[in-house]
């Protein structure tokens, strides 16, 4: 298999934790194990297999990201573990510099890294023995949504792909949220206040952090803030692992994204694409956008969707088993990985 392959490679020494440490309960439906697997930076990465329970021949298999920030514990493991449960092979990994992953300074984010750790996921997959190299997928949760799409346009090995309740991390870290900082003077601004933070990085020698959801919600917190609260603060979503429930990612981090936009070749993805989204969630505009530049293909009219969960909000689409629309999921999946 795949991870006999790499073992001879020069692969980081990961402590992984063997207890069940979720933030949902273990299904009794699929085999659960712990896998490695090395980016093309030369980065270990770590990730939860889930595997049907008496699973047969080759499988079409499934990598699953995201929210930006969260760990493969979180929303991402439950994602992997229902689809495990529907028939596929899957994994839900930590991205480079996070969680039980690899990769110096910690807490960093890429737009580059970032899509390459999906790219390195389906490396990993269709080197495996039991998975059907021509049936991989992917999804992409919240931020990871952006970056699923962004994977989807560079690499064909992608047969279909998920985005669910996605962010464009490219347009909200040059933009604002709801573009309300969108010109060069603001852009200007925030370049200098980075620039500056990197020269205080250097000199200390130590990363500042940016901080993840507020411990204490100011009283006029907006309503997706208090969301993310209720997510990432408390015992529904809470990981000691995660970066949005404790310390945030490294200050710096938006650098890059305000100058390498994501969307800029998703018209030209070719294989299938649904993104999933809230109608009431602050982000739905993302996806919206976002699916306005995806591309038909002739002859494939129905690989390019857009699903829209009446009354959801974004965060409900982390986790709420009577919102997410699994079964869908599982249909878009079986006809486009096959």
């Amino acid at each position: 298999m795949a991870q006999d392959n790499q073992s001879s490679r020069n692969m980081e020494q990961l402590n992984l934790t063997q207890e069940w440490d979720k933030t949902f309960p273990k299904s009794e439906k699929v085999n659960h194990s712990k896998v490695t697997f090395v980016n093309r930076y030369g980065i270990t990465l770590a990730a939860d297999m889930y595997v049907p329970k008496n699973a047969t021949g080759k499988l079409a298999a499934i990598a699953v990201c995201g929210p930006f920030g969260a760990v493969k514990e979180q929303s991402s493991g439950l994602y992997a573990q229902q689809m495990a449960e529907r028939g596929f092979l899957t994994i839900a990994f930590d991205p480079s510099f996070t969680g039980e992953s690899g990769g110096t300074p910690r807490y960093m984010t890429s737009p580059d890294i970032n899509t390459e750790d999906f790219s390195a996921a389906v490396d990993y997959l269709v080197n495996r023995s039991d998975v059907d190299s021509e049936k991989v997928g992917i999804i992409g949760i919240c931020g990871w949504g952006g970056l699923a799409i962004n994977a989807a346009a560079s690499d064909p090995r992608i047969k279909a792909t998920v985005a669910s309740t996605m962010y464009d991390m490219s347009r909200v870290s040059a933009n604002g949220y709801f573009d309300t900082d969108d010109s060069a003077e603001a852009r200007n601004a925030l370049r200098k206040t980075l620039a500056a933070q990197r020269t205080e990085d250097y000199r200390t020698g130590t990363p500042k952090l940016g901080g993840g959801v507020p411990d204490v919600l100011p009283e006029d917190a907006p309503k997706f803030i208090r969301d993310y609260f209720d997510y990432y603060k408390t015992p529904r979503g809470y990981h000691k692992r995660s970066l949005n429930s404790n310390g945030g990612r490294n200050a710096t981090s938006p650098i890059p994204w305000i100058n390498f936009p994501l969307m800029s070749r998703a018209g030209e993805i070719e294989n299938a694409v649904i993104i999933i989204h809230g109608e009431k969630a602050h982000s739905f505009y993302f996806g919206s956008d976002a699916y306005k530049k995806l591309t038909v293909v002739p002859g494939k009219e129905n690989n390019k969707l857009f699903m829209v969960i009446p009354g959801a909000s974004h965060t409900d689409l982390y986790d709420q088993l009577d919102i997410i629309p699994f079964s869908h999921i599982q249909k878009f999946f079986n006809e486009n990985l096959k």
